[in-house]
């Protein structure tokens, strides 16, 4: 739980001053400044309200601000004031059903809710020592995900995929069927057209009675994208201690990635891979980090990860796939042959299926898995008609169940499943393959055409 006594070391008294003494970029110079990074401040302007910005960092004797709006009006020598020093956020139940900006505001017209308690925006994650096993599945609502790729109650997974794949669509089936308390929703970086989109059409009433939607355009400053991501993990760690078992979905941290970059090169950090600075790769592992189990309750997290050029292997991609708990790959090929949700069974993985499922649901996805393989490895030779049948019975096999199989992995968006629903159409899906298998003598010729 957050311990207010523990930010009285870190408070400063709020009447610092200096001023600007220059622009370079996206940033301002302040002189005679020493705010901490982190701080927030306050632009003055000759006209207009002050321009609300934050310290990222030092060069030249200067204090470097990153503007948290627009710096129209700002001139040489405007005053600088400090506001606040340990960043934090009001909280409620009563924010359930909003949908609130990366600062907390209501920006679905509504009024503002009664919040009584206050949280600081950025905690440490759950001691690793004090982090229970994960031992029970959450159902997520997508049948290819419950049975093949079942995710645990704590567990971190990553969807990736490319643009115009299918992901909102996925992430709204699995934030209208889920089985969790509480749905805590990041939209980052998202075009403003398509936030109301996805409230109206992907999560529906019944998904935003039990949400809170965060969302910060990609029109916004770098600054408040990121702190948009900070602020729904913090949400999240709200009502996991309350008791609840939450599921968080993130979309996007790449966008989310994109931002620190921004940030970053800013303050002048030096470009690494790609043009990602240091801090993005240390910042990815300590926002992720804070999801998961803890002994008061839980935090199953969902990050969407957008892949340039459906290369699932450029920087930040790479980066995330190893540190999160699986990761769900969405196929374009799949997406092209209208097959929804797109998920590429083959290429994805959960790495606590083994410890979450039954047996015989194990045994199942394994032959699905197994049938699945073998026609994608003999599928040229299937499509140009080379390939003679009884050659091998695990192909003759995966060539006779392809269509039901393909029919149990496609999902209307309109129909939900349940983990235990998911895992007996799996079962008996398994059975009438095992049966379609059937043991043949290979002679010469056939291995030749094999």
């Amino acid at each position: 739980m957050y311990d207010p006594a523990s930010q009285l070391a870190t408070i400063m008294p709020t009447g610092l001053t200096g001023s600007i003494v220059r622009t370079e970029g996206l940033t301002a110079a302040v002189a005679g400044f020493p705010a901490p990074v982190g701080a927030l401040v306050e632009i003055e302007r000759q006209a207009g309200r002050p321009v609300e910005a934050e310290v990222i960092g030092f060069r030249d004797k200067t204090t470097l601000v990153y503007p948290l709006g627009e710096m129209t009006g700002v001139r040489h020598g405007n005053r600088v004031r400090l506001t606040r020093t340990v960043r934090t956020m009001r909280m409620g139940n009563e924010l359930l059903g909003r949908v609130i900006d990366a600062r907390g505001t209501a920006i679905d017209g509504k009024p503002e809710p009664l919040l009584t308690e206050r949280v600081p925006l950025t905690r440490k994650p759950p001691a690793a020592i004090d982090r229970p096993r994960i031992d029970r599945a959450l159902s997520t609502g997508v049948k290819a995900i419950d049975s093949l790729l079942t995710c645990g109650i704590g567990q971190r997974l990553g969807i990736f995929s490319g643009a115009g794949v299918g992901k909102s669509v996925t992430l709204g089936m699995m934030t209208r069927y889920t089985s969790a308390d509480v749905i805590v929703i990041g939209l980052i970086g998202e075009r403003g057209r398509e936030v109301n989109e996805f409230i109206e059409r992907d999560l529906g009433p019944q998904g935003l009675a039990r949400s809170v939607v965060i969302v910060a355009t990609s029109d916004e400053p770098a600054l408040i994208r990121v702190q948009a991501a900070q602020t729904a993990t913090a949400v999240a760690e709200f009502f996991r201690d309350a008791g609840k078992n939450v599921l968080l979905i993130m979309d996007s941290l790449t966008r989310f990635a994109l931002a620190q970059r921004e940030i970053g090169l800013a303050a002048g950090e030096p470009p690494t891979t790609r043009g990602y600075p240091p801090s993005v790769f240390a910042m990815l592992p300590r926002l992720v980090e804070r999801a998961g189990r803890s002994s008061r309750g839980s935090i199953t997290a969902l990050y969407s990860v957008l892949v340039e050029g459906d290369d699932t292997s450029e920087p930040v991609a790479d980066t995330v796939r190893g540190l999160l708990d699986g990761h769900i790959i969405l196929s374009r090929k799949l997406a092209a042959q209208a097959h929804y949700p797109a998920i590429g069974v083959l290429e994805s993985i959960s790495r606590l299926f083994q410890d979450i499922t039954p047996p015989e649901q194990r045994t199942a996805a394994q032959t699905i898995r197994e049938l699945l393989s073998a026609y994608q490895d003999h599928e040229d030779l299937i499509s140009i008609g080379a390939y003679r049948q009884g050659a091998n019975p695990t192909v003759d096999a995966a060539i006779a169940m392809r269509d039901e199989i393909s029919k149990f992995l496609r999902q209307n968006v309109n129909d939900g499943c349940t983990v235990e629903s998911a895992r007996k159409e799996l079962v008996a899906l398994a059975q009438r393959c095992v049966a379609a298998r059937k043991p043949v003598s290979v002679t010469p010729t056939s291995r030749r055409q094999l």
